[in-house]
C-alpha cells in the first residue's frame, strides 16, 4: 500500500507547487489501475472499458435494425410487392422498431454517458462501478438473445409498440409476445440500473469546485435523463408485467368484456413512450451543447437559460402521453389540455435551438465533420419539431394519425434528433480516446450520404401520409398514387446504409483505442475530458473554478498531470475517487472503488436467464437462474463495503475520511433512487386501477361483497409489528457493540410479519371468492398483492444480507451503511403495503353506492 504524499510547498493559490511525481506514484496507480487483458477483459469494471463495450454493442443494435429498415423498404419499394410474407414483415418491423428504440437509442446516450463523464466531471470511476458492468451484461446477453428470435420464427409480430388486444392469447397464441414482454421488460431494469449509477455520479463524484454552475451541460442532461428514466420506465415495466400475466395466467387487465381495457395499455405505454423521445433528445443536445462552443471557440451562450430549458423539456414530456391518443375518444376537455402542452413542449426546445445559433454567431464556426452533423441535426430536428406541433393540433392529427406522415415526423425526430449528434460525438471525441482521429475526408463523405439519403427517404413519406398512406401495411395496391414517393423512400434508405458503410470504413481504417496516448485535444477543446492521458487513474483530480476549466485555469494540464491538485497517488493503496457536495462539490470523503470481478457478470447473465427461460416456459429452468443470480449478487455485494480506516491526506492538506453512513454516503443516494423507481411503479399501478374503475366501475363489487376489516386489520397490525421491529433493530444498531443475536432476531422477525401482513390481505379477498381471473377488478386487486410481494421479497433478501453481515462482524455502529439502506427500503415496503390495504380495501367500500 502506498503512503499518502505530503503536498508539495504551497503556491499563492494554496495548492502544492507543480513539481513532477515521483516515479513510485505513477506505477502504483498504473499496477491499481491496470484491468484484465485477453479474454479475461470481460470481468473488468473501468468506465472506460464498459464504455466501449456499451458503445460498440449499442452500434451494432443500430447497424442490425438499419438492416431490417433496408428490408422493409425493398418490400415496400413497389405496389404487391411479394419480396416478403406478411408475417415475417410484421417480425421485422416489431423487430427493426423495438431494436431501434429499446437496444439503440437509450443505450447508445446511457453509453455515452459511462464513457464520457468520470472524465469530464473530474472523477476516476462512476460510484458503482459493478453496477454498471452489470447494467452492460445484462443489455449485451439479453438483447442478442432477444434479436436471434428472428432467425427461429418466434419474433414478436405486433408492433414495438404492442398494442392489446393483438397481443393478447386470442390473437397472439404464440411465445413472440411473450419474448417482447419478458425481453424488453428485462432490459428496461438494464436501464434503471445505469441510470441509478449516473445520477449518484453527476451529483456526488465531481471535481472540487465543479459546482451545479458549472456543471459541462452534457452532464446536465444526462442527469435530467436519468432522473428521467426512473420516472418514466416503471410505466412500461408495470404494463408488461400486466399483459405478461394476463397471457401466462388469464388476468383480464385488457380484456374489455371481462371489466379491463385495452386502451390501459396505450396509456401506460405511451407515459413511458413520448417522454422516451426527449430522454433520447437531451444526452444529444448536450453532445450539441459541447460540441458547438468548441468548435465556434466561444463559450456557450444562454448556458442558465438552456439549463432551466432542459428541465423545463423534462418536465413537460410527462404530459404528452395522450399526444398519441387523440384519436381514441377522450373527452373534449383532455384533448385540449394535452394539445397546448404538446405544443409547449416546442418552446424550451427552441431555446436550446437558439442559444446554439447565438454560439455559432457569436465565434467562428470551424467547418469539421462533428460541425456538420450538427447542422444538420439543427435543420432535421427543427423540421420534426414543426410537424410535431402540427400533429398536436387535434384538427390535424385526426387527419394525419396513423398515416406514412407520423412516421416521417418520429424519424425527424428521433433520427435527426438523436443519430446526426450521435455521429458528431464519434467524430469529436474520438481524439481523446483513439491514438489517430476518424478521417475528415471520409466523414465529409459519409455526412453528405447520410444527410441527403436521410431527406430523401423521409421527406416524400409527409407527402405519402397525407394522400392516404396508413402506416404499418405490409404492401399495397398499384394506382394509389404511392408508388413513385414509395420508390425514392427506398432509394434513400440505401444511401443512408452507404454513408453508415463509410463511416464504417472510416472507424476500421483509423480509430485505435489507447489508454495512455490518444491523438489529444485537436480542437482546442474547454472542458475536462480534454486534459492530456484522458485515463484519470493516472492524474491528479484537479480542481474547477469555472465552466470552461481548460479556457481559463491556465496551465491546468500541465499542473494535473504533474500531481499537483488531489490524489496524486493512492491515499488508500486502492482504486479510489473523491465524493463531493452535491451542489457546491465540496470534498466529504473518499470512496474506494470496485475492481475487476466475475459475480456482477455471473448475476447478469444468471439474471438474463431468468427472464429469458420464463418466455419459453421452462420454469425449473429459470427458477434456478434466479436462485443463482441472487446468489451471484450477494457475492458481489459482499465486498461492496469496506472496512473504514484512518483519514487520509488527498493532497492540498485536505484530509479526508474513507467512510460514511446515512444521508453523506453515496449508497444511501442511489438507495433514495431506487426507492422512487419503485414509487414510480406503484404510483403507475394506482393510475391503472383508478382508470378502470373510471371506465368499467359497473363490474366492482358492492360493499355487501366485500371481506371483512378484520382481515385488513389484522394485516394493518402485522404492518406495524414489522415497524415496530424496524425501529428496535434501528436502535440497536447504534449501540458501540452490537448485539448480533437480538439484532438478528429483530430484523428476521420484522421481515415475517412483513410477509404475514401480505398473506393475511391476499387470504382475506380469497376468502370472498374473489379471484383474479373473473375481472380486471379482480385481477388488479391481485396484481397490487404481487407488486407489495416482490417488494417485500427484495427486504427479505436484504434482510437476510444484513444478518449474516452482522453475525460475520462486519456490521457495527460505524459500519453501517448496509443496514441503513434496509431500513429506508423496509421503511418503504411497509408505506407502501399500508397504502395498498386502504386502496384495495377502503376504496371499493368510499365508491360503492
Amino acid at each position: 500500500m502506498s503512503a499518502p504524499r505530503s503536498p508539495d510547498p504551497a503556491g499563492d493559490d494554496g495548492l502544492p507547487n507543480p513539481l513532477p511525481r515521483p516515479a513510485d506514484e505513477l506505477a502504483t496507480l498504473e499496477r491499481i489501475w491496470a484491468g484484465p487483458r485477453g479474454w479475461r477483459i470481460v470481468s473488468d469494471v473501468n468506465n472506460t472499458v464498459i464504455g466501449y463495450f456499451y458503445v460498440a454493442t449499442a452500434f451494432l443494435f443500430f447497424l442490425l435494425a438499419g438492416v431490417l429498415g433496408l428490408l422493409m423498404r425493398l418490400q415496400l419499394a413497389s405496389p404487391g410487392n411479394d419480396f416478403l410474407p406478411q408475417e415475417t414483415y410484421n417480425q421485422i418491423f416489431t423487430m427493426h422498431g423495438t431494436v431501434m428504440m429499446f437496444l439503440f437509442a437509450v443505450p447508445a446516450v446511457e453509453a455515452a454517458g459511462v464513457l464520457l463523464l468520470p472524465q469530464m466531471l473530474g472523477a476516476r470511476d462512476l460510484p458503482f462501478p459493478r453496477l454498471g458492468a452489470f447494467a452492460f451484461w445484462a443489455y449485451f446477453v439479453g438483447g442478442l438473445v432477444f434479436f436471434c428470435t428472428l432467425f427461429f420464427g418466434v419474433a414478436p409480430s405486433g408492433g414495438w409498440f404492442m398494442y392489446p388486444p393483438l397481443t393478447g392469447v386470442r390473437f397472439s397464441p404464440g411465445v413472440g409476445a411473450d419474448w417482447w414482454l419478458l425481453g424488453i421488460g428485462f432490459i428496461e431494469i438494464s436501464a434503471i440500473a445505469g441510470a441509478i449509477e449516473i445520477i449518484v455520479g453527476v451529483l456526488r463524484t465531481r471535481a472540487p469546485g465543479m459546482t451545479l454552475a458549472r456543471m459541462p451541460i452534457f452532464a446536465w442532461t444526462m442527469l435530467i435523463f436519468a432522473g428521467m428514466i426512473v420516472f418514466a420506465f416503471p410505466a412500461v415495466i408495470l404494463a408488461t408485467i400486466l399483459l405478461e400475466l394476463e397471457r401466462a395466467f388469464d388476468w383480464p387487465f385488457f380484456i374489455a368484456e371481462r371489466g379491463g381495457d385495452p386502451l390501459l395499455w396505450q396509456h401506460l405505454f405511451w407515459f413511458f413512450g413520448h417522454p422516451e423521445v426527449y430522454i433520447i433528445f437531451l444526452p444529444a443536445a448536450g453532445m450539441v451543447s459541447m460540441i458547438v462552443p468548441t468548435m465556434a471557440g466561444t463559450p456557450l451562450v444562454g448556458y442558465r437559460l438552456i439549463v432551466v430549458a432542459l428541465i423545463a423539456v423534462g418536465f413537460f414530456s410527462f404530459g404528452l402521453w395522450v399526444h398519441h391518443m387523440f384519436t381514441t375518444g377522450i373527452p373534449a376537455r383532455s384533448l385540449g389540455f394535452f394539445s397546448a402542452a404538446s405544443m409547449a413542449v416546442a418552446i424550451p426546445s427552441g431555446i436550446q435551438v437558439f442559444a446554439w445559433i447565438a454560439t455559432i454567431a457569436a465565434g467562428r464556426l470551424k467547418l469539421t465533420v462533428a460541425s456538420l452533423f450538427v447542422i444538420g441535426f439543427l435543420l432535421i430536428f427543427t423540421l420534426g419539431g414543426l410537424t410535431g406541433v402540427m400533429v398536436a393540433m387535434v384538427p390535424f392529427d385526426r387527419q394525419a394519425h396513423d398515416s406514412y406522415f407520423v412516421v416521417a415526423h418520429l424519424h425527424y425526430v428521433l433520427f435527426g434528433g438523436m443519430v446526426f449528434p450521435l455521429f458528431a460525438a464519434i467524430y469529436y471525441w474520438t481524439p481523446a480516446f483513439s491514438r489517430r482521429p476518424l478521417s475528415e475526408t471520409l466523414g465529409k463523405w459519409a455526412f453528405g450520404l447520410v444527410f441527403v439519403g436521410f431527406n430523401t427517404t423521409f421527406l416524400p413519406m409527409h407527402v405519402t401520409g397525407l394522400i392516404g398512406m396508413p402506416r404499418r401495411v405490409y404492401t399495397y395496391p398499384a394506382g394509389m398514387g404511392w408508388g413513385v414517393l414509395n420508390l425514392v423512400s427506398t432509394a434513400g434508405a440505401f444511401m443512408i446504409g452507404a454513408g453508415v458503410l463509410v463511416f464504417l470504413v472510416d472507424v476500421a481504417r483509423n480509430m485505435r483505442l489507447t489508454r495512455s496516448s490518444p491523438a489529444g485535444d485537436i480542437w482546442r477543446a474547454n472542458t475536462l475530458e480534454w486534459l492530456p492521458n484522458h485515463d484519470f487513474a493516472a492524474r491528479s483530480t484537479p480542481r474547477v473554478d469555472s465552466r470552461d476549466p481548460l479556457w481559463t485555469q491556465p496551465g491546468l494540464a500541465r499542473d494535473v498531470e504533474a500531481g499537483r491538485y488531489y490524489l496524486p497517488g493512492s491515499a488508500t493503496g486502492y482504486r479510489e475517487t473523491i465524493v463531493t457536495s452535491p451542489v457546491e462539490a465540496e470534498p466529504q470523503y473518499l470512496m474506494r472503488l470496485s475492481g475487476p470481478g466475475w459475480a456482477h457478470v455471473a448475476a447478469a447473465i444468471f439474471t438474463a436467464g431468468f427472464f429469458l427461460l420464463l418466455t419459453v416456459k421452462a420454469v425449473f429452468l429459470a427458477a434456478s437462474c434466479g436462485v443463482l443470480a441472487i446468489v451471484a449478487i450477494i457475492v458481489w455485494m459482499w465486498g461492496s463495503d469496506p472496512a473504514p480506516t484512518e483519514p487520509v491526506d488527498i493532497g492540498g492538506g485536505i484530509v479526508l475520511p474513507t467512510y460514511a453512513s446515512g444521508s453523506l454516503s453515496h449508497s444511501w443516494w442511489a438507495m433514495v433512487v431506487l426507492i422512487l423507481v419503485a414509487a414510480a411503479l406503484y404510483l403507475s399501478y394506482l393510475f391503472g386501477y383508478l382508470y378502470l374503475w373510471t371506465v368499467s366501475s359497473q363490474g366492482w363489487p358492492d360493499a355487501s361483497a366485500l371481506s371483512s376489516l378484520a382481515g385488513p386489520l389484522a394485516a394493518g397490525g402485522l404492518l406495524a409489528t414489522s415497524a415496530g421491529m424496524l425501529l428496535g433493530a434501528h436502535r440497536l444498531s447504534k449501540r458501540r457493540e452490537l448485539p448480533r443475536a437480538g439484532f438478528a432476531a429483530l430484523v428476521a422477525l420484522g421481515i415475517v410479519a412483513l410477509l404475514a401482513a401480505l398473506a393475511v390481505d391476499a387470504l382475506s379477498q380469497w376468502s370472498v371468492g374473489l379471484r383474479p381471473q373473473a375481472s380486471g377488478y379482480g385481477a388488479m386487486v391481485y396484481a397490487n398483492a404481487a407488486l407489495q410481494l416482490q417488494i417485500s421479497a427484495s427486504v427479505a433478501v436484504m434482510g437476510g444480507f444484513a444478518i449474516t453481515r452482522a453475525v460475520a462482524g462486519r456490521l457495527t455502529a460505524i459500519r453501517r451503511v448496509v443496514f441503513d439502506n434496509l431500513a429506508l427500503f423496509w421503511a418503504y415496503a411497509i408505506g407502501q403495503a399500508a397504502f395498498g390495504l386502504i386502496l384495495a380495501h377502503g376504496f371499493p367500500r368510499l365508491v360503492s353506492p
